[in-house]
C-alpha cells in the first residue's frame, strides 16, 4: 500500500545540505515509484541559511563548528517536521544519515574531525517519540516493498507485518 514519506530533501536532490550541495540518493528516489515522497529540511524549516557552518551534537546542544548555539532552531526544525508528517499523515520518515538533525542511530561526535558516535538527531528522535518509523538514508530498500496496510499494528515492521499476514491470517489486523 503506497504510503507518504517525509524524506530528507538532500536526498531528493535538492541543495540544501550545510555546504549548499544535495547528496541524491538512487535507492531514495526510487521509493517514488510506490511511495509519495515528502521532501523537507529541518534546518531551513528552522531558519537557518544554505549554506550555514557546519554543526554538530556536543554536550546536548547542538553548535556549529564557531561555537555558536544553534539548538533553537534545531529544535523548532524538528517540531515543523513533526507538523508536516502529521499533516500529511506520513508513517515513516527516511532521513540523510549522520546529521544533527536527521541522523538514526549513528551522528557525529561534537569534534568536527569526522568521528562518529551512537546517537540520533534532533529531529529524528522526536519523530521516533511520535511514533512515525525513521529510518537512514542507508537503508531505504527496506521501504521498497513495505506494503503494511495502515491500519496494520505492526505497520512500520515490514517483516513482522508480512510474516503475519501470509498463510491465511486476515488481511490486516485491527489497532
Amino acid at each position: 500500500m503506497p504510503m507518504n514519506i517525509l524524506v530528507s530533501a538532500c536526498l531528493l536532490g535538492l541543495a540544501c545540505r550545510y555546504d549548499g550541495s544535495a547528496k541524491e540518493y538512487p535507492a531514495v528516489l526510487a521509493l517514488a515509484e510506490n511511495h509519495t515522497l515528502i521532501p523537507f529540511c529541518p534546518e531551513i524549516y528552522g531558519g537557518l541559511s544554505t549554506p550555514r557552518e557546519p554543526c554538530e551534537i556536543i554536550d546536548g546542544r547542538v553548535r556549529s563548528q564557531s561555537g555558536v548555539d544553534v539548538t533553537p532552531q534545531f529544535e523548532k526544525g524538528a517540531q515543523e517536521a513533526l507538523r508536516l508528517a502529521a499533516a500529511l499523515q506520513c508513517k515513516c520518515a527516511l532521513l540523510q544519515d549522520r546529521s544533527p538533525s536527521c541522523g538514526v542511530g549513528i551522528i557525529h561526535d561534537g569534534t568536527f574531525t569526522g568521528g562518529l558516535v551512537q546517537g540520533d538527531g534532533l529531529t529524528a528522535r522526536l519523530l521516533m517519540e511520535n511514533n512515525l518509523r525513521v529510518l537512514p538514508a542507508t537503508r531505504a530498500a527496506e521501504l521498497a516493498k513495505c506494503q503494511c496496510p495502515s491500519n496494520c499494528r505492526r505497520h512500520g515492521d515490514c517483516i513482522a507485518c508480512r510474516e503475519h499476514h501470509r498463510d491465511g491470517a486476515p488481511s490486516y489486523c485491527q489497532r
